[in-house]
Order: C-alpha cells, then sequence, then structure tokens
C-alpha cells in the first residue's frame, strides 16, 4: 500500500517535539509497521528526521510561515494548488491519510479524484480555536474550508466524542465519523528505567508534560503545588515543556516564593521523555473546566504507559479514559484545592501510586496501542463493517 500522509498545518511540524508532532510521527511508523510505503506532503517539516522516519520522502509544499494574519491565511489557502499538484505527481497512492488543518482540501479533494479512500484526522474545532486563542481574518472562508474537506473526505477520524459530537454539526460529515483517541508507544516506557533527572533523597515529584499551553490549567496547578509545598517541603514540581504560558508560570511561581523547589526542563526532544517521566512520582493534567473539552490528551496516555500515578481533570475524555481508583485519581476540574488533597493522599501513600501506577499502564497497553489505532485506520481505508450507525465507537 502507498500511502499519502497530508498535514499542511504550519503549526504542526512533523518533525517536531510537541504532542502533534509525536502524533504524526507515531501515525506514520505505524504505518511503515504494517508494510506501507509512506510519504509525506507538509507544510513544516521542523528538525531532522527523528529514528525510524529518516528515508520516508517528504515533499515541502510552500506556504507563508510568517507575517500578517490574513496573508497567512490567503497563503495557506493558494497552497492548496501546489498541494493538489504534488499528489498527482506523486501518484498513484492507495490511501491520502490528512491531519485536518484550516485551508487545505486539496488533499481529500484529490484522493476522491483518484477514486481512493481520503480519511480525514480531526484533532480540533479548528475554526473556533483559532477564532478564540488566535485570531481569524477570515472566519466565513475558513468554515467554508471546513464545509469543502468534510464532505470530500470518504471518512473522518475524530480523537474524541466531543469532536464527534462536533463534526456532526456539519451535514457534510453526517454518517461518517469514526472515534479513534490518542495512543502510545509502550516500547519507549519500560517499567525498569531510570530517572534521567531525580530529585534528591526522599524528594516527592510531581510532574506534568504539556506546551504550556492557556487550556492546560498551569494557574490550578501552580496554585495546587503551593498547597501541596506547605503540607511537604520536600516535593518538588518537575514541569517538561515550554511555551506561551512560560512567562506567566514563572512569574506565579515567583510570587508564590515555590520557584526554587520547581525545575522547568523547557522544550525537550520526545526521546528524553521517557527518562523525564521516570523522575516523577505523581503526573498531573489539571485541566480547568473549559466548556467544549475536546482533547485527547497524549501527555495522558504517555503517563499511564509510564507506570505513573496520574491525577487528572474529570472532564471529557479523560474521565472515560481513567477509572477514579482503579487506574487512576480523577478530581473536579479547575479545582486546585480539589488537585493539592488528591495528589497529598498519593504523596502519603507509596502503596496506592504503585498500584495505580500498574493498573493504567495494563489500561493503555491493551486498549491504547500505536499499533491497535493505526490497525483502525488501515480498516476504515479499506471500508471493513463499521456498524449500522457508520460511527466506530472505540473503547475508552
Amino acid at each position: 500500500m502507498r500511502i499519502a500522509y497530508v498535514c499542511m498545518d504550519r503549526g504542526v511540524p512533523v518533525f517536531g517535539w510537541t504532542g502533534s508532532s509525536i502524533h504524526v510521527q507515531e501515525v506514520v511508523r505505524g504505518f511503515l509497521a504494517q508494510g506501507a510505503r509512506v510519504e509525506l506532503f507538509v507544510a513544516r517539516t521542523g528538525n531532522d528526521p527523528p529514528p525510524g522516519l529518516a528515508r520516508v520522502p517528504v515533499h515541502r509544499i510552500p506556504v507563508l510561515l510568517e507575517g500578517p494574519r490574513s496573508a497567512l491565511e490567503q497563503s495557506g489557502f493558494a497552497a492548496n494548488r501546489d498541494l493538489g499538484a504534488a499528489l498527482r505527481r506523486g501518484g498513484p497512492f492507495d490511501l491520502v491519510y490528512e491531519r485536518y488543518s484550516l485551508w487545505s482540501f486539496a488533499g481529500m479533494e484529490s484522493a476522491r479524484d483518484m477514486g481512493v479512500p481520503g480519511l480525514l484526522e480531526v484533532n480540533a474545532p479548528l475554526v473556533e480555536q483559532q477564532a478564540q486563542y488566535r485570531g481569524l481574518a477570515d472566519r466565513a472562508g475558513a468554515e467554508g474550508v471546513a464545509r469543502r474537506v468534510f464532505g470530500a473526505a470518504s471518512a473522518l477520524v475524530a480523537l474524541s466524542r466531543a469532536i464527534a459530537a462536533y463534526l456532526h454539526r456539519y451535514p457534510a460529515a453526517e454518517g461518517r465519523v469514526h472515534v479513534i483517541p490518542d495512543g502510545v508507544n509502550p516500547d519507549r516506557f519500560p517499567p525498569d528505567l531510570e530517572p534521567s533527572c531525580p530529585g534528591p533523597p526522599g524528594t516527592f515529584t510531581l510532574g506534568f508534560v504539556g506546551s504550556l499551553k492557556p487550556w492546560h490549567g498551569l494557574p490550578i496547578l501552580v496554585q495546587a503545588f503551593d498547597m501541596l509545598h506547605r503540607r511537604h517541603p520536600n516535593s518538588r514540581l518537575l514541569i517538561v515543556g515550554d511555551g506561551p504560558e512560560r512567562v506567566g508560570l514563572e512569574a506565579d511561581l515567583a510570587a508564590r516564593g515555590v520557584a526554587e523547589s520547581v525545575h522547568l526542563t523547557g522544550a525537550v526532544p520526545p526521546g528524553q521523555v521517557p527518562g523525564l517521566l521516570a523522575s516523577m512520582d505523581v503526573a498531573v493534567a489539571p485541566y480547568p473546566n473549559l466548556p467544549d473539552f475536546y482533547f485527547s490528551p497524549l501527555k495522558v496516555f504517555e503517563y499511564m504507559a509510564a507506570g505513573l500515578a496520574v491525577v487528572a481533570s474529570r472532564i471529557g475524555q479523560l474521565a472515560e479514559l481513567i477509572q477514579d481508583g482503579a487506574n487512576g485519581v480523577l478530581c473536579p476540574a479547575g479545582d486546585p484545592g480539589a488537585l493539592a488533597e488528591a495528589v497529598d493522599r498519593l504523596c502519603r501513600d507509596p502503596g496506592m501510586r504503585a498500584r495505580l501506577g500498574q493498573a493504567a499502564r495494563a489500561t493503555v497497553l491493551r486498549d491504547h496501542t500505536w499499533d491497535g489505532v493505526v490497525r483502525r485506520i488501515l480498516a476504515l481505508a479499506r471500508r471493513e463493517p463499521a456498524g449500522e450507525s457508520g460511527c466506530v465507537e472505540v473503547q475508552i
């Protein structure tokens, strides 16, 4: 099978280090592991190819990376011409698989025109997200592209039920939405991995991994850690990642007088994440009470694969993935006091941490590996039966 993987989102360099980039890389690795030949058609590559992907052909589609918002949007729309031409030159393909981006429609329309499956992976309600957090000059144009690409795809892969519900607002997507959450590569997280950033003997380490975005609940995390640290002066906070909220995060930590008990690694390559997770005792996903929580948080799957006790907000997919008290702990979204109490219980009970961590790892190894994700994707490409509703609801 020849697969064209399309990612025209300038915010997702396919060889980058963020969760979005890792998702691209792991799906491509999964295709390769199934014996497929994959070619990438992308707006940005980012870093050098990571292990296992150096020989994957890459077609760079020209698009503006900086400039006024309206110019960026127009460039994204205009790139469809070059993307369509590149797919025609590189074909024939047996499958076109695309990570949905705001202005891209040529991948799915090319698949339709070639008479091959076109699967569109939808990770977020991008029109709303862009308008709320970054600004959108031509919202009507972006909505038009969404209707166009959703209608051209032979099937849509939603990472969560919330995204599936969002897609069902579009008549063009009706009956072709399939829910396939994120996955994890368990080989990256061996149980006996040595910590790469251990604290001093007797230290309890609370950890967070993420790109420090506004929706990650960092103020909640800082307030909860402040409460925890007053009870347990030997505790520290290990934050892995970088992003737009870092300046405010550092200021908040300094104002509370806990900055010396916090270690911020900044952005790190994916290969360093397992050792950093092994340096944590408990890992958190402190999401606020967002009205539309659509995420399938890669960090939480990796926390669980690393055998960590996880404390997460009771919201969206997290409330389905984590069974409170069985393979993790759930607490009310946006409640720093509840988060601090949950972590405090785990700090005092190493046996509970170990039990929850073992159950968490067993959950993702059973139900949420990248191998399983890719098998479901390829089943859609082969048009295998998806049930009467046309919507595959995987167990989460």
